[in-house]
């Protein structure tokens, strides 16, 4: 498990290789940050600040704001931001919300 207790780091090439699997890729950076910077491919842009509303949502409403379909709390997610910070926060508030 990448979440053994420890905040997990990948590598741009792990990134890769995992996203050749089912695992959802979430872009927590603000709408403005993708503009400016690049969205990365096959990720879903959830900013940090709609994650915990987000992961309660029903599934079909989840999927419409999204477009994509909503994990379910064993299914594998990775986080991703510009530098880290964030995307630990969203590891801990999905942990704290029940997902693994």
């Amino acid at each position: 498990s990448l979440c053994a207790g420890e905040v997990p780091s990948l590598s741009y090439q792990e990134l890769k290789d995992l996203k050749k699997t089912k695992v959802l890729h979430v872009d927590v950076r603000e709408r403005w940050e993708i503009d400016k910077f690049g969205k990365i491919p096959a990720s879903v842009n959830i900013p940090l600040g709609e994650l915990v509303e987000a992961l309660q949502m029903d599934p079909t409403e989840f999927e419409e704001k999204y477009s994509q379909k909503m994990p379910a709390k064993s299914d594998p997610v990775v986080f991703s931001c510009l530098a880290g910070k964030r995307s630990r926060q969203a590891l801990s508030f999905a942990m704290s919300l029940g997902f693994s």
